[in-house]
């Protein structure tokens, strides 16, 4: 059964979360705050949103629900998270590899899914971070948020409760590996476009041409031609 809950101010909902995973059918349970003050972000970044201005939600998922590898889990996640932003914003909405959301080139979303135990079942625990109401970025130029990209305020209790209705539905039937592949290329942010890597400290021009469902993305490049890397290995800079 798909529930919500909410609390005033926590650290991070994805710790949180096991609080409320109490019954041993508990799935599809969803946390959120719009006041998290020690979040993380995905390889031990930190992701620390104003208060108020914006949402921090965790959805867990029992593992078993899930048929498809956790690369693909990961790609379809963003997917979803992607879709029902689109078409809130109206606008074109990609997914930066991994699994930022950007609209109108600005980060508006960070996605950091963890597998965890707890109370004899596996979970993944998806942590969602969406900018929606700050307008100030200052220390991060490539952030924005929906307020900011579309000049629209909106309910911050109405949009997480529809995220939650959203996620929930539609990850309770996972499409197959080889169309979750396909959307996910479909929707990269910079794909087939010519920019700039930052690759062990230096900076070359190359060409995003795919992510694989090994959780690699394939670029060519203009010294070193088509090569694969992992998150952390090369830096889109944009």
């Amino acid at each position: 059964m798909s529930q919500l809950f909410y609390l005033k101010e926590c650290s991070s909902t994805n710790d949180e979360i096991a609080k409320f995973l109490l019954y041993e059918n508990s799935d599809f349970i969803g946390l959120h705050t719009f006041n998290q003050t020690k979040g993380r972000g995905q390889y031990g970044n930190v992701w620390i949103p104003t208060a108020g201005k914006n949402l921090a939600y965790t959805l867990a998922v029992n593992t078993q629900d899930i048929g498809c590898s956790d690369f693909i889990f990961n790609y379809y996640t963003a997917i979803l998270v992607r879709d029902f932003l689109a078409k809130l914003a109206e606008s074109e909405v990609k997914i930066k590899w991994p699994n930022d959301i950007i609209l109108k080139g600005k980060k508006i979303v960070g996605i950091l899914i963890e597998k965890k135990k707890i109370n004899q079942n596996n979970y993944f625990i998806i942590g969602t971070g969406i900018n929606i109401l700050q307008e100030k970025f200052d220390e991060i130029s490539n952030a924005g948020s929906l307020l900011t990209q579309t000049g629209q305020a909106f309910d911050l209790e109405e949009l997480s409760s529809g995220l939650h209705d959203f996620l929930s539905e539609h990850l309770k039937n996972t499409p197959s590996d080889q169309e979750i592949l396909d959307r996910f290329n479909q929707d990269l942010f910079r794909k087939d476009q010519i920019s700039v890597f930052e690759i062990e400290k230096e900076r070359q021009n190359g060409i995003i041409r795919k992510a694989d469902d090994q959780g690699e993305l394939w670029i060519e490049l203009e010294n070193d031609g088509l090569r694969r890397f992992y998150h952390k290995e090369v830096k889109l800079l944009y």
